[in-house]
C-alpha cells in the first residue's frame, strides 16, 4: 500500500451533509497517536451583513488532482499515517459543515500542522469557487488566503511563487492557476 492509498479526498456535488465519522474512521489506525481535524462551517453573518447560506462550484477534475498533489506535499513535510479531505459543492445552510480535513499522524505536531498546511493551501490555490448569499444581496468572495497571493500572480497567470510546507521542503503548488512547477508535482490540465 502506498502513501497515496491512505489518501482520501472528495469532492461532494449532492446536498447531504458531509459525514464526519465516515472520514474520521478513514484515518483512525492504530499506530495514529493523533488525529487532527478542520471543519469548516457556514456562519450567519459576514462584516454585518446576514448570510443565508453559501453556493459552492468547482472545477471537479483539476481540484481532485489539486488535493491530491497538496496530501502529497504535506506527506513529504510531516510523518503522517492518513488524510481525509472532503468539500461540499452546491448550497451549504448555515451550520452546515462545507469542507472537512482529518490527518493522523504518530506525533501531534505532525498532524496539527498537516492539517493546518491543507486546508490553507485549500482556501489559497484549489479551483472551488464560493458564492455569500445575505438577505440583501449575494457576491462571488475570494479567500483572504488567495487575496495574499494575487501578488504573487504574473501578468499572464502564472503562479511564480512558492510555498514552504513548514520543514525543509519547498514545494510550488497548482491549483486554480495554470502554473509553473519545476518538481514532480505537476497538476496540469
Amino acid at each position: 500500500m502506498t502513501a497515496e492509498d491512505k489518501d482520501l479526498v472528495e469532492i461532494l456535488e449532492d446536498l447531504n451533509p458531509i459525514d464526519v465519522a465516515k472520514y474520521m474512521n478513514y484515518v483512525s489506525a492504530p499506530q495514529a497517536g493523533a488525529i487532527t481535524t478542520f471543519s469548516g462551517t457556514t456562519r450567519d453573518t459576514f462584516e454585518g451583513k446576514t448570510v443565508l447560506e453559501l453556493r459552492y462550484e468547482a472545477y471537479v477534475p483539476m481540484a481532485i488532482r489539486c488535493l491530491k498533489s497538496l496530501c502529497s506535499s504535506a506527506r513529504a513535510s510531516w510523518n503522517l499515517h492518513s488524510i481525509a479531505v472532503a468539500h461540499r459543492l452546491g448550497t451549504v445552510p448555515v451550520g452546515e459543515i462545507s469542507v472537512f480535513v482529518a490527518v493522523s499522524a504518530v506525533h501531534r505536531a505532525d498532524a496539527l500542522e498537516a492539517c493546518r498546511f491543507l486546508i490553507d493551501e485549500l482556501k489559497a490555490a484549489v479551483p472551488i469557487w464560493k458564492k455569500e448569499v445575505y438577505t440583501n444581496g449575494e457576491v462571488w468572495k475570494e479567500n483572504s488566503e488567495f487575496l495574499e497571493r494575487r501578488p504573487e500572480l504574473g501578468k499572464n497567470g502564472d503562479f511564480s511563487g512558492e510555498v514552504t510546507a513548514k520543514k525543509e521542503h519547498n514545494r510550488k503548488h497548482c491549483c486554480g492557476a495554470k502554473v509553473q512547477m519545476k518538481d514532480e508535482d505537476k497538476c496540469e490540465d
